[in-house]
């Protein structure tokens, strides 16, 4: 346990060098050199991302002034969202292997300092709000690297830096336990999915299944209300296309209608909801309203598509939406708008659907997944508590009260 007296405040420039990464331009683009650079895109919480890295043209000289080596921090300099300015993660690879660009600062700590405490610091940091305190606010918050490096540093000794790191990576390793639990539960989930279905990629539907139109068990499509939305939350709850998540209602971030809503648009339990118009990799969403709110409503852009339920539930049908087969089945009858695509509910209505002819036997498929659910929520309430508890613990670490 440390004390104030073992702590000495210093900018963050002098425990380590603050650098703002290579700025892109349409010539770098086509410059000779052409080497991978990491961008906000690339950087979370705590992890690099680097499924989707980018190239420029970076002179040898650069290399050396922007190239990345084993131990450095990453910060998001710019962010839409105030909340993000900040985020870091710790690089890992290869010296060398990748640059960064300047919508990054890069932190390299000094001989002093290790990179698992200094990003611990910087977690805190935002978490606290102090880089969104900070942060120069325009269209885009940026952190800067000067005030960045202004901060003042909490510096420990080495061996007190060692022994919060130790603490923190042991709930760090509970935390990647569960989350791998929670990968290995999603896949068992869509390998069910796929099992069950199996039927709808056959030359011919077997026994105890049929393969109709969609248009005949979902005699109709209607569209939800076209009013201007807004944040008062006396009006009525009105879901959106990012309100659909996984199958189901994700409310954390909702709009409402200042009049009143037709009573015909008010949502019903076991309505099924299909999102008509968004990016490509998210156009057909789909989801089934439970009741969540005492009222709601759907907005224009979503499509209310219920079955004829003595021939098909609600619950098979927003799983077989959500089926890669069909998703991609409505990819191609998609139309493309202005950075959208569209999904026309009558062409909708005209893909045909496999399905188990009796009721019971779609009800059987739909409880074998939502079993996988319930194990992947109760994991996802347990990461929940494991992250609460390890900013508990940072803070208590950090203030040197543990």
């Amino acid at each position: 346990m440390s004390t104030d007296a073992e702590i000495r405040w210093a900018p963050v420039r002098e425990v380590g060098e603050v650098r703002m990464g290579k700025q892109l331009s349409p010539s770098s683009r086509e410059a000779a050199g052409q080497h991978p650079y990491l961008r906000v895109a690339n950087v979370y919480e705590g992890r690099i991302d680097l499924s989707d890295v980018k190239t420029m043209g970076f002179s040898s000289a650069e290399r050396e002034v922007y190239g990345l080596c084993s131990g450095d921090i990453l910060l998001n300099e710019g962010q839409e969202n105030l909340r993000m300015v900040g985020r870091s993660a710790i690089y890992t690879g290869e010296p060398g292997a990748f640059c960064f660009q300047n919508t990054l600062i890069r932190f390299r700590p000094a001989s002093e300092v290790l990179p698992e405490y200094a990003q611990a610091v910087f977690v805190r940091w935002r978490a606290q709000g102090v880089f969104a305190s900070i942060a120069e606010k325009t269209s885009i918050s940026h952190l800067g690297g000067n005030r960045f490096g202004s901060l003042l540093f909490p510096l420990r000794s080495l061996a007190e830096q060692r022994r919060i790191v130790e603490v923190i990576n042991a709930v760090t390793a509970q935390e990647r336990a569960v989350t791998a639990s929670i990968a290995k539960l999603r896949s068992v989930r869509r390998g069910r999915l796929l099992y069950a279905m199996l039927p709808m990629q056959a030359e011919e539907p077997p026994t105890g299944w049929v393969r109709v139109p969609l248009k005949e068990v979902v005699p109709v499509a209607e569209y939800g209300v076209s009013e201007a939305l807004g944040r008062d939350a006396r009006g009525v709850p009105v879901l959106r296309m990012n309100n659909l998540d996984g199958g189901r209602p994700e409310l954390s971030d909702l709009r409402y209608s200042p009049v009143s809503v037709p009573v015909k648009l008010e949502l019903r339990r076991g309505d099924v909801l299909f999102n008509r118009t968004n990016s490509i990799d998210h156009i057909g969403k789909s989801g089934m309203w439970r009741g969540e709110l005492p009222k709601a409503s759907f907005a224009s852009y979503l499509v209310r598509i219920n079955p004829v339920s003595s021939r098909l539930i609600p619950e098979y049908l927003v799983e077989w939406l959500m089926h890669p087969v069909v998703r991609q089945r409505v990819r191609s009858i998609s139309t493309v708008a202005v950075q959208q695509v569209n999904v026309n509910p009558t062409r909708l209505r005209e893909l045909e659907i496999d399905l188990p002819v009796e009721v019971a036997e779609q009800r059987r498929i739909v409880d074998s997944l939502y079993a996988c659910d319930a194990q992947i929520r109760a994991e996802q309430e347990e990461l929940a508590k494991l992250r609460k508890l390890k900013l508990g613990l940072v803070d208590s670490l950090l203030e040197g009260k543990a």
